[in-house]
């Protein structure tokens, strides 16, 4: 069962990452498959075909899945250790 956590800013970037995806699928000096698959991992909790491509994926290469996972969970704990610093800098709670 997918969980879906709606998020404009996530939509957003993952659809412009998939803009570039095609993109460079055509021009040379760009990575399409790179930016595509970026763009389905920012997807995979916004929409239910992004998060059953994200399961082939997983299928595929589920050693770089599992590294990918673990960079973006490493980011969002640095993200709130950093929001919570800056709160407490400017007094608030």
């Amino acid at each position: 069962m997918v969980i879906l956590r709606p998020s404009l800013s996530r939509k957003c970037t993952g659809w412009a990452l998939l803009v570039l995806g095609v993109l460079g699928l055509v021009l040379p000096f760009l990575q399409g498959f790179l930016f595509l698959a970026l763009g389905v991992f920012v997807l995979r909790d916004q929409h239910i075909w992004a998060a059953r491509r994200w399961g082939w994926v997983q299928g595929r290469w589920p050693h770089h899945v599992g590294r990918v996972e673990e960079m973006e969970a490493s980011l969002g704990r640095r993200m709130a250790a950093a929001g919570e610093r800056v709160r407490r800098l400017f007094g608030g709670r």
